[in-house]
């Protein structure tokens, strides 16, 4: 059950000074809860609990950081539709996409309490010269500090929890920003780390404006600045960050291959989904579609027939795949720029229209032309583009002619083409048979170009919420 006002966690405690911040139901448009909102006064507190919560976060022993992340797990099992719920209201999210979000975000707390008494070191020998004969290295891992993080509005839990439990696993103290559209989902995951005994300061979630995070950027305090959100925010703040090491998890226009000799029945299901899930509101949601002019014809005709049975209403109808667009501003902007490619020579084969409220029909395009926004820059809804290639190589360039480089997606059984792709695309992962929107929580993920910088993983956020620190012994002569 939801609650009438939320507050936020400031130095691991609730604290509800106002109640400033209104959350929307996203599809009835009507006010769904009030939230505290941070002042830069109370971020600037929260920095300095961070900082004096270093010393008792870095001498939390493996087994009972395991211990907190399990309790989240559990907790989180516990109370996993009541997440689902909050998530389908705050979000808009289709209820079976909010219940499949709940699910990774219990796997990403599982990886990282099983990650949390796996920080490896390793020996080193030196002895690679007579002057170092003597010598013998060995190097561990540490916690690097207090750090920063900025999570967005479209994956509330799971993305959040990509920053809280790698921190957690290793050490860290953490000031994190949810997004203001959406901030519920991170607010009770602090309600669940509170019943935990994390030392006081080790974390602190605090919606709060634009202008507040700046400070989450050019604080020298805070040793790292993980932000996921949008590509122009993202690399603004990282020009503010200073000294802090960056992580930056950005935006994309996915793209998926589909060669002569891929199963088009598997291709064209997989790509449904891809391109539709969570309404397109995705950085790996598929965008563009390239495939084999042998069996476009064939393809075009079974995704548009596809596409168009999707139903597009209330997220809390088990049925509903497309569910409201996060607010009035962006679903205005995508309407804008499906129009600005119909006028540019665009055909629409299914959807194109806007509908009560936010939402947006499940719409499909061919012919754009390549310098449409709604072809290369992200469109970030239900919106896909068709497009036919001759010989392979073609199809390479055309992915790797954007901005953007997060992940791509080959459909095909060939085994030197799959190589090629792996070797030519730029990006930060190629999935086989597969589309660029699948991922698991514990591999590596992030992309190149404009995509963004490093990895998410637990395991690689847990290596770069670290620093190598080397020993180094010299074994004197005996008498």
């Amino acid at each position: 059950m939801l609650k009438n006002c939320y507050p936020y966690y400031l130095a691991s405690e609730p604290q509800a000074p106002n109640g400033d911040l209104e959350v929307i139901d996203k599809y009835t448009g009507r006010l769904l809860a009030r939230v505290a909102l941070a002042d830069e006064e109370t971020i600037d507190r929260a920095i300095v609990a961070a900082v004096e919560a270093r010393e008792p976060m870095r001498r939390m022993k493996a087994y009972e950081r395991q211990a907190v992340l399990q309790h989240c797990v559990d907790r989180f099992r516990s109370r996993a539709e009541e997440f689902a719920q909050a998530l389908c209201a705050e979000a808009g999210k289709p209820i079976k996409d909010a219940r499949g979000e709940v699910a990774r975000l219990i796997d990403t707390f599982r990886i990282a309490a099983e990650e949390a008494i796996r920080m490896y070191g390793e020996v080193l020998p030196l002895d690679i010269s007579p002057r170092a004969a003597d010598y013998t290295g060995m190097w561990k891992r540490v916690p690097m500090g207090p750090c920063s993080f900025i999570s967005p509005f479209n994956f509330p839990l799971n993305l959040a929890a990509h920053k809280i439990a790698p921190a957690l696993a290793v050490g860290c103290p953490f000031v994190l920003k949810p997004a203001s559209l959406t901030p519920i989902g991170a607010l009770m995951i602090g309600e669940i780390l509170a019943e935990t005994d994390l030392p006081r300061g080790a974390f602190s979630i605090l919606p709060c404006r634009r202008e507040g995070a700046d400070r989450f950027a050019t604080d020298p305090r805070l040793k790292l600045l993980s932000f996921t959100g949008s590509p122009d925010v993202g690399w603004q703040l990282k020009a503010k960050a200073g000294k802090k090491a960056v992580i930056l998890e950005l935006g994309g226009n996915a793209a998926c291959i589909v060669h002569s000799d891929a199963d088009l029945e598997d291709a064209v299901r997989r790509n449904v989904i891809g391109g539709y899930y969570q309404s397109g509101q995705s950085c790996i949601s598929v965008q563009r579609i390239l495939v084999h002019r042998e069996v476009y014809g064939e393809f075009q005709q079974r995704f548009a027939a596809a596409v168009s049975q999707l139903k597009v209403g209330d997220p809390r109808a088990e049925d509903t795949f497309i569910g409201p667009i996060i607010s009035d501003k962006e679903c205005s902007r995508i309407e804008q720029w499906v129009d600005e490619a119909v006028a540019a020579g665009a055909t629409v084969l299914t959807g194109g229209k806007r509908r009560e409220r936010n939402l947006y029909e499940a719409t499909v395009l061919e012919n754009v032309p390549v310098d449409a926004r709604v072809c290369c820059q992200e469109v970030f809804g239900p919106v896909t583009m068709l497009r036919a290639y001759d010989d392979f190589d073609q199809a390479l360039d055309w992915v790797n002619d954007s901005a953007f480089g997060l992940q791509a997606g080959v459909f095909t059984r060939d085994i030197y083409r799959i190589q090629k792709a792996w070797d030519v695309l730029e990006v930060g992962g190629v999935c086989i048979n597969e589309v660029p929107s699948w991922r698991v929580d514990h591999m590596p993920y992030g992309g190149v170009k404009d995509s963004g910088l490093g990895r998410e993983g637990i395991r690689w956020a847990m290596h770069d919420m670290t620093e190598l620190r080397l020993l180094v012994i010299r074994h004197p002569a005996g008498p």
